[in-house]
Parts: C-alpha cells; sequence; structure tokens
C-alpha cells in the first residue's frame, strides 16, 4: 500500500483526499505504479521503458496549478498533466513512453497529435518547462542517470505493438494503484486464483478418462490428442489443428495448451471464439472440467468506457461474481473464454479501457476456434499484429477449425512462416471423418423459394435449411409452415436469445422423438449448435460456411447412410452482400462438378490462397499503413470485425417485464443489467433504427425500447415481417 498522508500537510499530491480524508503521495503513487508495470513481467529487454513510464506519466501533477486543483477542487480536467509527461519522456528520447504517457487518460493518440501536444509545451512560457523536472527528480530522489534505457532494436510494426503493451500496462497499473487508494474495499476482491498447469492437467486428464474408448472414432481422437501432446514442449510460435467436426477440438487444444504453458512459463489459456452462442457452451464446458472459479467468460456488448464510471461496488453480488467482474477489466484470470470481437478490437483499440486487459494476453496461449471467420480484408493486417505480439509479447497461438485458412507466408501473401501442425496427418482424420454426401440443386442453377420448398417436402425426412438474410429464410418459412406432415421452426437473430433457445430446445426434442420437422434459419446456425439433422440444404455461400452447415448433418455419425447436404442458389441476392456472393460463386467454382474435394483438407488452403489473392486488396482500410505512422486513433476508428454497427433493442414481452420493471427506474445500469438485459435484446442495424423510429423509445437510461409488434415465430416484426432484412 502507498503511503498516505493527513489533509494539510506540504507534500505533492496524486490524488485529492480519500473518504479517510486522507491523501496520495505523488511519489509513491509514481513509484507503486512503475513497480506494478515491472511486476507484470515484460521482455528484459524492455523492463527499465516500463518502469520509467511509470515513474514519468504523472509527472505533471508536479504543476502548482494541479496541486491547488486537488487540494481546493475544481472543474475535473482543468489542469492538464499528460501532455508534460509524455512532453518530459520525449526529452529523454523515450518516444514509446511518450506515446503511453500522452494517451493514459484519453487515448493512445495519433503522431501528429502527439507532436502538438508535446510543441505547445515547448512553445509555452510556463515556467514549469524548465524547473518541473528538478522537482521530479528531488521528490522522487532520482537523478538523470535513472531515466536512460538501453537501446534495443526491433521493427516498426513491432515498435507499435511495444507502444500498445506499455499503454496498456501502464493504464492497468494506474488504475489499480489509485483504486487502492480510494477504494481499497475493491482491491481486496481482485484476488485471481493461481494458474497451476499441474492441477488444470490432472482435471483435464480425470475428464479424458471417463470418455469412452471404444469404436473408430474414439480411438482416432485419443491418438488425434497424443500428437498434439508430443508437441507441447516446442517453443513459443504459431500452431494450427485442423480437425473436422467432432474430433474433439475443445480437449485436444485444452490438453496440448495447458502443457505448452507449463513447459514454457505462460501465465495464462485464451480462448477466443467468434460467436456468443458458442462462449456460453464452451464456458460451461470448461468450467465443469476445470471449476467454475478458474474460467473467466468475458462477451458483453454494452459500452465499456460508459460504465466505468457509472458501477459502483456496492451492488448485491457474490464475492466471486464481483471478483470476476472485476477481472473482465484486465484479464487477471488463469483461463479466459471471450469473443474475437472483444480480443482484435481491443488490440487495435486506443481507449484506455478497451486497451486496459492486452498486456494480459503477454505471455499466454491463445487459441483461437473457427478462425476462419475473420474478415478477409482484414486478415492481412491481422496476422501482422498477431506476428507482433507473439516476438515482443511472448505470446503462442493456436489457429483451431475444419476449413484451416491458408495463413502461412508466401510470396503472394504476407502470412506467418513456420506455422506447426499440431495434426499429424490431417488427410487421414478427414478420411476416416467422412458422414455426409454433397449434392447441387438443379445442377447450381437458381431455383425460386417455393420450388425449394416443394423440393424439402418431397424427401419427407426432417430438414434444416440455412440461408445467407432472415428476409430469404422467412419467405422459405412462410412457404412451408402449414404444409401438412411437418412441424415447422423458425430461427433468426430477429428474435431475442431467450426466445431462440427456446427454440432450438425444442428442436433438440422433436430431433430426439424422431418427429418430422423443416427448420428455416439464418447462418446464427453454423456454429455452436449441435444439431443432428439427416439433411441439410444450404444456399450458396463461401467455402467455410458450406462446411460449418455441413457440420449439422448427420454430426454423430450414427445414420446407416450417410446425411445429405444439398447446396442450392436462389434467383432473388440482396444487393449489399456483393462481396460475400463473389467468394460464394468463387468457390462454386472450384468444386462445381468435383463435390468430393469439399472433403479434402488441402482444398480449403487452395480456397483461402487464391481468394485472398482476387478478393482482398492490399491493406483497404489503410490500418498497416497508419501502424507504420504510429496513428492509434485512426487504426481504432478502420478496425472493426463487423462492418455494420449494430443497436441493441430491448424487448418487453411477459418474460422480461419482471426485468425492466427491476431497472426501469435506477438512474445508471449496471453490467450485470446490461448482461441480462442482452438475453430479451435483438440487434438491428442503423437502417432499422431509422426506418422504424417511430416504434422505439429511448429510455432515461440510454437504452432503446422496442414498442412494435414481436411475433413468436419469427421475432422483431415491422408491419411487414418480409421487409426484414
Amino acid at each position: 500500500m502507498s503511503e498516505s498522508i493527513e489533509k494539510g500537510e506540504e507534500e505533492y499530491l496524486a490524488h485529492s483526499y480519500n473518504s479517510r480524508n486522507l491523501g496520495h503521495l505523488l511519489r509513491d503513487h509514481l513509484e507503486g505504479v512503475a513497480s506494478r508495470m515491472e511486476s507484470f513481467d515484460p521482455d528484459p529487454d524492455y523492463l527499465d521503458l516500463f518502469r520509467i513510464t511509470g515513474l514519468l506519466h504523472d509527472f505533471g501533477k508536479y504543476q502548482t496549478s494541479f496541486q491547488k486543483y486537488l487540494r481546493e477542487g475544481g472543474r475535473r480536467g482543468s489542469v492538464p498533466h499528460s501532455a508534460w509527461g509524455a512532453f518530459l519522456a520525449l526529452q529523454y528520447k523515450l518516444y514509446e513512453a511518450a506515446f503511453a504517457i500522452d494517451g493514459h487518460h484519453k487515448g493512445l493518440p495519433d503522431k501528429a497529435d502527439l507532436k502538438d501536444d508535446c510543441d505547445a509545451l515547448m512553445n509555452s512560457s510556463d515556467e514549469f518547462r524548465d524547473t518541473g523536472k528538478d522537482l521530479l527528480l528531488n521528490d522522487m530522489k532520482l537523478g538523470e542517470d535513472d531515466f536512460i534505457v538501453t537501446p534495443f532494436q526491433i521493427k516498426q510494426s513491432e515498435r507499435e505493438l511495444l507502444i500498445r503493451y506499455i499503454f496498456s500496462a501502464l493504464t492497468d497499473a494506474d488504475w489499480l494503484n489509485t483504486e487502492e487508494h480510494f477504494n481499497s474495499e475493491i482491491s481486496t476482491q481482485r484476488k485471481a486464483p493461481d494458474f497451476n498447469a499441474d492441477i488444470l492437467i490432472e482435471k483435464l486428464e480425470e475428464e479424458i478418462a471417463r470418455k469412452s474408448k471404444e469404436g473408430n472414432i474414439n480411438q482416432l481422437r485419443n491418438k488425434v490428442r497424443d500428437f498434439a501432446v508430443s508437441k507441447a514442449q516446442d517453443c513459443i510460435s504459431f500452431y494450427s489443428m485442423a480437425l473436422p467436426t467432432g474430433m474433439g477440438k475443445t480437449l485436444a487444444s485444452m490438453s496440448w495448451a495447458l502443457r505448452h504453458a507449463r513447459h514454457n512459463n505462460l501465465k495464462r489459456v485464451i480462448i477466443v471464439l467468434p460467436f456468443i452462442s458458442i462462449i456460453d457452451q464452451t464456458a460451461k464446458e470448461l468450467k465443469r472440467i476445470f471449476g467454475e472459479e478458474m474460467v473467466l467468460e468475458h462477451h458483453s456488448n454494452f459500452n465499456e468506457d460508459e460504465l466505468a464510471n457509472n458501477e459502483i461496488a456496492s451492488e448485491n453480488h457474490s464475492y466471486d461474481d464481483y471478483a470476476k467482474r472485476l477481472a473482465t477489466e484486465n484479464w487477471d484470470f488463469p483461463i479466459i473464454v471471450t469473443t474475437s470481437v472483444q480480443f482484435f478490437e481491443s488490440l487495435f483499440a486506443n481507449k484506455p479501457s478497451r486497451c486496459r486487459k492486452v498486456h494480459s494476453i503477454a505471455q499466454s496461449v491463445v487459441i483461437f476456434d473457427e478462425v476462419q471467420t475473420l474478415p478477409k480484408e482484414l486478415v492481412l493486417s491481422t496476422l501482422s499484429m498477431l506476428r507482433n505480439v507473439q516476438k515482443i509479447m511472448g505470446t503462442s497461438f493456436l489457429f483451431c477449425t475444419a476449413t484451416l485458412p491458408a495463413f502461412g507466408k508466401t510470396d503472394k501473401f504476407n502470412g506467418i512462416e513456420n506455422i506447426v501442425s499440431l495434426v499429424e496427418n490431417p488427410k487421414e482424420v478427414f478420411d476416416a471423418t467422412k458422414r455426409i454426401k454433397y449434392s447441387p440443386i438443379n445442377h447450381y442453377q437458381p431455383v425460386t423459394i417455393s420450388e425449394l420448398a416443394n423440393l424439402v417436402l418431397e424427401k419427407e425426412i426432417s430438414s434444416l435449411n440455412i440461408f445467407n438474410t432472415k428476409k430469404q429464410t422467412f419467405l422459405f418459412y412462410d412457404e412451408i409452415r402449414n404444409k401438412a406432415g411437418f412441424r415447422a421452426f423458425h430461427l433468426s437473430t430477429g428474435m431475442y436469445p431467450v426466445h431462440r433457445k427456446r427454440v432450438i430446445d425444442n428442436i433438440r426434442e422433436c430431433l430426439k422423438n424422431k418427429e418430422n420437422i423443416v427448420v428455416a434459419s439464418t447462418q446464427l446456425i453454423e456454429a455452436g449448435v449441435d444439431f443432428d439433422f439427416p439433411c441439410v440444404y444450404r444456399e450458396i455461400a463461401p467455402l467455410e460456411s458450406i462446411i460449418q452447415s455441413a457440420g449439422r448433418c448427420n454430426r454423430e455419425g450414427k445414420m446407416r447412410n450417410p446425411g445429405e447436404v444439398y447446396i442450392f442458389s436462389l434467383k432473388e441476392r440482396p444487393g449489399p452482400m456483393k462481396q460475400y456472393y463473389s467468394l460464394a460463386d468463387f468457390a462454386n467454382t472450384l468444386y462445381n462438378g468435383k463435390e468430393e474435394l469439399l472433403f479434402e483438407h488441402d482444398f480449403f488452403s487452395e480456397y483461402y490462397r487464391k481468394a485472398f489473392q482476387l478478393f482482398i486488396p492490399e491493406d483497404k482500410y489503410n490500418i498497416e499503413k497508419n501502424r507504420q505512422d504510429f496513428n492509434y486513433k485512426k487504426v481504432a476508428e478502420s478496425y472493426h470485425l463487423i462492418d455494420n454497427v449494430t443497436t441493441p433493442v430491448f424487448i418487453l414481452c411477459d418474460e422480461s417485464r419482471d426485468l425492466y420493471e427491476s431497472i426501469r427506474y435506477k438512474p445508471h445500469l449496471s453490467r450485470n443489467d446490461y448482461r441480462a438485459m442482452q438475453q430479451y435484446s435483438v440487434q438491428v442495424y442503423d437502417h432499422f433504427v431509422k426506418d422504424n423510429i417511430g416504434k422505439l423509445g429511448r429510455e432515461p437510461q440510454g437504452y432503446w425500447l422496442w414498442h412494435g409488434d414481436y411475433s413468436n415465430e419469427y421475432g422483431i416484426s415491422t408491419e411487414n415481417p418480409l421487409l426484414i432484412s
């Protein structure tokens, strides 16, 4: 704990007086932040730089005007201090520290903005420019030599990432040290369990021992896992695990990851998944194996910056729940399950609250599941960032998927060199797990929804029918829902999550009872929903979506004959999905008439390699250029996994009414409130908000409430459900 002083004593303060009427000494704050940054254990080459950044970050608080502000009060932010620390860091030629310090409250700046901030101080007549450094050195009992860093040589993009690393560590250390002063009761609850790889491995082996060893598939799973484990003592690097659906990726990847972490003295395992629907079930499985207290889920959609100042510690929740909520701020936890959006957009962000967790990615094992879902126009900039993280932060990455993209470096693609495969013979595994047969509808010539519906119903077996848009999904559902002999279901993101889960449970029950059903669904069904249909129809799509959809057919391999997957093209295509259908048509040219290629592991790499060359412009959003130029704000504005930002709309219905009444009159909503609301919210695009503004209400806390109709069949409803896009 830092030393404090009584009110009235003439010492330099870092923060105003707390509830116990104690001030926070500035020298103790600077030393405390520097020590905590060292404790994050960066590479020895950067250790001095981390420490010095902590020592300089609040240098500007030595201003007489700032000390007066702390003691006498005033408007928050009326005496800026961050730029002074950056200014002094530049005097010592510590450019990395200057970026981090200048942005530690407002966010990492663009290079030109940092220059403007520091030039303004250089040209000012403020005497602090000339006298401030002596105040710091005298108060801290330091000399000029304490701010000298041994030079190191790294590439430009690596230096850009190093600044992010330092910025994240500074942000977290600063907030934690400040929290000790103002909210010591919160600090005491920040106690993450230790990452003990030996104990976790033992629990995982107990789980594996309970699995059946009988049958060819189980024997193959064990063989695959054993080979992966044999590679666990390799160095920190990039790895891949290309396995078909049903081959036990989760257990195999964790078996390798825990041993790899133990061998390389890594701190945690981070599992990154593309969809919230998969996160829930993956986290549930890991908690069952390792214990509830060892696994942290972080997949919130709410605005972290808005909540940072609103949430209070006195809310009614258990110690463990609150400790986990605190851990979402900085990922200080043994096993983390999170979303691609949360992981990647944090890496490319510039805001303090979003970046605070980034330093915890260092010295970790990161497992990407279904990595093929990355938007292709962001692949090059993402791989570049991951290369930098691997080198500068000492992190190992594992790419897991049934359709591994061609991420390796070639003459025409600046990918990753030396990705080590954790599967000894992928072809053998894929050949041994064939459970389906692919066939075209009408030789891939476009059909109408009505024609497709007739073909589906003629089969007289249960089928899952997957479309590219909500409108097409509803049109098909509308066509078949009243046909005799079948029970019809509709699934789309127009339904709030609790509603979708209820429908999914009903579908599972029907399949279990061998009841004939037809399901119309959007792409939300492609991952994380373990349906097992005898027949799947999939609208033409990029290759990864075709393979994912096929994973819902004869999933357990228990059918006497292969499952049937039919690929079709519709006559009506939506305009805004040009690149999506370009990739879909390109993939189709590769397998048209040669559908057996869809089983070939090497075929996926060929598709991705050609797709990257044909369809992906080099640095489309200038992300790499802006990284090279140290333009952090511009990078954050350009990197988005989801192009069309959505807005959550809360659906008020019978089952959400109690929740609504419990939050209705709260002045501020907590993370727990927002998380509960997500289960009854539908994500809509901006055009939907504009087109239906008369049916939406803005509640006092800032969220949207839907006043329009909501259908128990297809979800959020405008006057004409066919207008849902």
